[in-house]
């Protein structure tokens, strides 16, 4: 089985009267590196929040990680891990880095129980495997906008999910850090963990074996294996057939 597996789904948002995804089928299989692309308002976002649960399937059926998405989207949660888009702490937030690393543990220990060595050591290699082991006492609130991403990154990544989604992770990070953090994404997928990042800039991806996946108007209009350098040109030809850019 899959680890994820969409067949047929439309979701809508609570008090649409319109479908933002339609009749879309999606399998993403363990280790595969998926970049899903296309024009503004096409529902690549919603696509990732479908699932994770957080936008509801009307029609058609979503599993993930093995589970329905529709009668256990908690658990699927604890799950996924899931990067959204320009995620900003206010200055006055009382957590260190280290601390809100620590977060992406509670899906396991539950919010009652104290962390044990496990939970510690996971945290402390996710601070590592991003490169942010200077920042993790640092009050999150005070750092800068790349710098927070990168903590959210290290976040997903201690709770040792099943499924990595992210949403423009890199909007706030120059090109070295992309290229860096691609690297970290990389060595997920090596160890079997899926990819899907949905992004505008394209420079920076892996060496490995791209799927692309390009939506528009709710679907997907195009999915195929590429390599890193076609990303960009495939998504611009698929934009241009169907009307947008």
């Amino acid at each position: 089985m899959s680890v994820i597996d969409l067949l047929g789904i439309y979701t809508a948002y609570e008090g649409g009267d319109k479908p933002v995804i339609k009749d879309l089928s999606l399998s993403v299989d363990r280790g595969e590196y998926v970049v899903i692309g296309g024009p503004n308002s096409a529902g690549k976002t919603t696509l990732l929040e479908s699932i994770n649960g957080l936008v509801k399937i009307t029609h058609g059926s979503a599993t993930v990680c093995g589970l329905d998405v529709a009668r256990f989207a908690d658990t699927v949660r604890t799950r996924v891990g899931y990067v959204i888009q320009n995620f900003y702490f206010d200055p006055f937030t009382p957590f260190t880095v280290e601390q809100v690393v620590m977060m992406g543990r509670f899906g396991r220990l539950g919010l009652m129980n104290r962390p044990a060595r496990a939970d510690y050591d996971a945290v402390q290699r996710a601070i590592a495997l991003v490169g942010i082991e200077d920042l993790a006492h640092k009050s999150i609130g005070t750092l800068s906008g790349g710098q927070q991403q990168k903590a959210m990154i290290a976040h997903n990544i201690a709770k040792e999910p099943e499924v990595m989604m992210l949403d423009e992770p890199f909007s706030n990070l120059d090109f070295h850090a992309r290229e860096y953090l691609q690297g970290v994404l990389k060595e997920l997928v090596r160890t079997g963990i899926p990819i899907l990042m949905v992004a505008h800039a394209f420079d920076g991806l892996p060496d490995i074996r791209i799927r692309l996946v390009v939506m528009n108007g709710g679907k997907i209009t195009y999915d195929r294996d590429c390599t890193a350098g076609e990303v960009d040109g495939i998504i611009r030809k698929e934009c241009k057939v169907n009307g947008k850019c």
